[in-house]
This record gives C-alpha cells, sequence and structure tokens, in this order.
C-alpha cells in the first residue's frame, strides 16, 4: 500500500502536464525526491481513472516514450486516442518526437 501523500503528490503532478506534452514515470518519481520508484509512480496512477477530479495520466509513458500503461485504460486503444486528440502522435505504441513533447515535472520546483 502506497502512502496516501504520495498517491496525492503523483496526482497533483500529473493534474500539471500540460496539453500535448508529455512525461516519464520516472520523471514524476524523480521530482518526489524517490527518483528509483517509477514502479510506484504507475501503481498511484493506475486508479486515477476513479478520481473525481480528472487526472491526464494519458500523458505519463515510460522513459522511452512507450505507452506500457495503455493495459490500465478502458480499452487497449484509448490511451493512444487521448494523446492523439491532444495533437500528440503516436506509432507503434510510441509518441513520436518524445523528446521534443517531454515535461519535466521538476520546472515545478518544490512539489510538496
Amino acid at each position: 500500500m502506497l502512502p496516501t501523500n504520495f498517491v496525492d503528490d503523483v496526482l497533483k503532478i500529473t493534474r500539471k502536464i500540460p496539453k500535448g506534452r508529455v512525461t516519464s514515470y520516472g520523471a514524476i518519481a524523480k521530482s518526489l525526491g524517490i527518483a528509483k520508484s517509477s514502479r510506484m509512480v504507475g501503481w498511484a496512477l493506475k486508479k486515477s481513472g476513479m478520481e473525481i477530479e480528472f487526472v491526464p495520466a494519458h500523458r505519463v509513458l515510460n522513459r522511452n516514450g512507450l505507452l506500457s500503461g495503455k493495459n490500465a485504460f478502458s480499452s487497449e486503444t484509448r490511451m493512444q486516442e487521448l494523446l492523439e486528440e491532444e495533437g500528440i502522435e503516436v506509432q507503434n505504441d510510441k509518441v513520436v518526437r518524445f523528446s521534443e513533447l517531454f515535461w519535466d515535472p521538476i520546472s515545478l520546483g518544490e512539489i510538496r
């Protein structure tokens, strides 16, 4: 079980990812001071669809730009569809121009 404040912090950061941009599980973990805990970020986001306030979890990818979390969505193509609705091109389950679209949550400064 993850600490509630950790989950809250992950959701707070994820909600700040600008539309049309993406980040990684590892970048979120690093911004929280737990760089080696990207899997924990994934677990925290897994239930984000149950949140009352929208959480754009579709903007969080693995470190290579792969849609590794796509199975957590309502259909196997939903994550890609959401990204494409924001103008983000996806090919073979990978965001095209990942490095150009990457948003680093460390730019927010202090998270907690």
